[in-house]
């Protein structure tokens, strides 16, 4: 019988936990965690996920920072705000909103995080350490974890499944297959595929 996994029940406990470290933090230390955004343009669903990543952490008590960017913005102009978070001791995490216009160097605006602030773990020595197994990346792709949270949450056993990964982003795809094969010493046969194709509907439906 298939088992319905209640992502909001968790959600809403993740950030009781979270709540309630920021205020023994600020109890005993006097500060907060701060999260630095970086909006460049203005996509409709680049704004909405914005609005809720601030919604989030308004809800557990993480201090939140905001520098919106017209999109004919210069990446000097960017990297400019990505310096400026990196330097400044009240951000502790920077999430740059992708996408990027595609005009821009995204790869170098977020190679420009500090290791230490890349919160997204899109950092090469942080997706690096995720690859080499048995190293601790210090932050993870938050859509990557989830998926395995969820699953250790309910008790799915990992070990010696066979795995099907839609897509190899490094967001999502990439990060996930790899944080499977990670949970268990003998890795499942994990199916990494770009695109949907006879192959894939052949695992899927096996």
């Amino acid at each position: 019988m298939a088992t319905v996994i209640d992502g909001r029940s968790i959600a809403n406990d993740k950030k009781s936990g979270i709540a309630r470290e920021i205020c023994r933090m600020k109890n005993a230390i006097g500060k907060l965690p701060g999260l630095g955004f970086i909006l460049v343009g203005k996509r409709r669903d680049s704004q909405t996920l914005i609005r809720i990543k601030i919604k989030a952490c308004n809800e557990v008590g993480i201090a939140s920072f905001l520098a919106e960017l017209p999109e004919d913005c210069t990446e000097d102009e960017i990297l400019n705000v990505v310096s400026s978070y990196n330097r400044n001791p009240a951000v502790h995490g920077i999430i740059v909103q992708l996408p990027l216009p595609q005009r821009l160097d995204g790869e170098k605006i977020l190679n420009a995080v500090s290791l230490e602030k890349d919160v997204d773990g899109f950092n090469p020595t942080n997706m690096g350490n995720l690859a080499m197994g048995g190293r601790e990346p210090l932050f993870i792709p938050c859509g990557a974890k989830v998926c395995v949270e969820l699953l250790l949450r309910y008790r799915v056993e990992i070990i010696g499944k066979k795995a099907v990964v839609i897509g190899r982003s490094k967001i999502v795809g990439l990060p996930t297959s790899l944080l499977l094969q990670d949970q268990t010493d003998k890795n499942p046969h994990l199916g990494v595929k770009r695109t949907l194709s006879t192959w894939l509907d052949r695992v899927v439906t096996s």
